[in-house]
């Protein structure tokens, strides 16, 4: 399995997903066509939780995204989980600035709707 790699411009985020089980999100998530822009994130999680890695670790560092990309961030994370279900461990670290109480809520909004503990990391 290759790894899946796009990088991030104006709108959209990078999003880099690595068969090794290191993921990440990061930037700004706004784009118009939310279903095309994470349509292929998506195909790549289903094939990976065929065979995960011992360990699937997400890294979300967003600036801002709106709701139609927060409802496909959810929906990926929620393929990743899988995992759970095959014994093998799943971490999700949720950066946001120091200050940023909207990013921080979102986190907890994701972890709440995930049903699962998220590693809230401060940046300065």
């Amino acid at each position: 399995m290759d790894p899946y790699r796009i990088e991030a411009d104006r709108n959209t985020p990078l999003i880099f997903l690595k068969p090794d089980g290191i993921m990440a999100i990061k930037g700004r998530s706004i784009h118009e066509n939310v279903v095309e822009f994470y349509s292929p994130a998506f195909e790549w999680a289903d094939e990976y939780v065929t065979k995960p890695a011992e360990l699937t670790c997400v890294d979300i560092q967003l600036e801002y995204f709106n709701s139609a990309s927060a409802k496909y961030i959810i929906k990926l994370l929620q393929k990743f989980r899988k995992v759970l279900f095959l014994d093998k461990k799943f971490v999700i670290n949720w950066y946001y600035e120091e200050g940023d109480e909207d990013i921080l809520e979102r986190g907890e909004y994701f972890a709440s709707v995930l049903d699962m503990p998220f590693n809230f990391i401060k940046v300065v």
